[in-house]
């Protein structure tokens, strides 16, 4: 529970906390520090080492948390405590959350929103909580079965590597949940810019405000993802209005991003208010949300969130490699995985061990390609763009 004493130690400062993932390598801490601009950094021998380029907080604000945008830069979102307090009440509400007989158990990373609200939801709400380092099925099946712990947060890859029966409410994100659900597993919506999520089963949470920007309406420059229809792909009847960018108004909204832009836009009712999230989806009959996906391209794999271009700028700099591009190929368990097409230099061989290790090494662990395939070349348009939906 040292990090959960850190984090009180510094709100108690009236400092905001900024969590960072102890995985990534050093070239992609170092990218991360410079957007979000902390003005001290705690070590894990908890010394304070002080940043002489470090931006304040306001006052009100809780946390910094790493995110990215479409081009797989990081940005820093910022979350007040009151945000995080409307977060903790709406999602305690939803789930029947009662603090003298329910436990939350967080094993994801701390430093994604999905692990920490964990946190900030039992301390802001006096639930007990128990924080693993990691996941780790036997030590999150033993914490169910003794009844340690009766509710926890996970992505499809670790649920589906655990008893779910074992726990009473198990919230399910981080990318496109399985066809079939057990009853007591509920799949939510949300992003780092609405402190967790704030859609279940398709119902969003008291306070929570849904509507669609139809492509051309919005002023959120993102209408480069989506068709403007129901595409018709089985998953759920629309409202007869089609797809759209989905919307959120809601009290538990980041107050801006580091650099002090906000995301709003105008919605339905004229105002500036709407937080546009570069989702399509639509909106059924009964008020329900279906998710379509990222208007921009994005692969998501175990819950982590990888960007081609970011991939394939590493990739282009390793030795023999003439031409790259990164997609994505569908995986029973990770339910995307990373592929990379390479187009070695003539007469040269390229080692796919390296390029993999290199990616590791310089990006993340999930951001390394789960296969490569060798190619001849690429699909181009006439501008020279690759085509990725044309790799196979």
């Amino acid at each position: 529970m040292g990090f959960v004493e850190a984090l009180r130690a510094v709100w108690d400062t009236g400092d905001a906390a900024a969590p960072l993932d102890p995985r990534l390598p050093e070239p992609a801490r170092q990218s991360l520090l410079a957007a979000l601009r902390p003005t001290r950094v705690v070590g894990s021998d908890g010394e304070f080492h002080r940043l002489s380029d470090g931006l304040g907080v306001d006052d009100g604000d809780a946390l910094v948390m790493a995110t990215s945008g479409s081009s797989g830069e990081p940005r820093g979102v910022v979350l007040t405590h009151d945000a995080l307090a409307a977060s903790a009440r709406a999602t305690s509400d939803r789930l029947g959350i009662d603090p003298d007989r329910h436990a939350w158990l967080a094993c994801l990373p701390l430093a994604h929103v999905g692990g920490l609200s964990v946190v900030t939801r039992a301390l802001l709400t006096d639930t007990a909580l128990t924080v693993l380092p990691g996941f780790d099925p036997a030590s999150v099946e033993r914490l169910g079965r003794t009844g340690a712990a009766t509710h926890v947060s996970l992505v499809t890859t670790s649920l589906g590597r655990i008893d779910p029966a074992l726990f009473i409410g198990i919230l399910l994100g981080g990318s496109r949940p399985p066809e079939w659900l057990p009853p007591n597993v509920v799949a939510t919506y949300g992003m780092t810019e609405t402190g967790s999520g704030v859609v279940y089963d398709g119902v969003p949470l008291d306070g929570v405000e849904l509507a669609l920007a139809h492509f051309g309406e919005s002023d959120s420059g993102g209408s480069d993802g989506g068709s403007g229809r129901n595409d018709g792909d089985g998953d759920g009847d629309g409202d007869g209005d089609g797809d759209g960018e989905i919307l959120i108004r809601a009290p538990m909204l980041m107050r801006c991003y580091r650099d002090e832009s906000d995301g709003r836009v105008a919605g339905p009712d004229g105002t500036r208010s709407w937080f546009a999230t570069g989702d399509v989806g639509y909106i059924k009959t009964d008020g329900e949300l279906g998710v379509r996906g990222r208007m921009a391209e994005v692969i998501v794999t175990g819950g982590e969130k990888v960007w081609p271009d970011s991939v394939e700028r590493v990739l282009a700099t390793a030795a023999n490699v003439a031409e790259v591009a990164v997609w994505k190929r569908s995986d029973p368990e990770w339910g995307e995985r990373v592929v990379a097409w390479i187009v070695p230099v003539e007469g040269r061989q390229v080692a796919p061990d390296e390029l993999v290790a290199l990616v590791k090494e310089t990006l993340s662990p999930w951001a390394a390609p789960k296969e490569i395939v060798m190619a001849t070349e690429l699909p181009r348009t006439g501008s020279g763009k690759v085509r990725r939906a044309e790799l196979q």
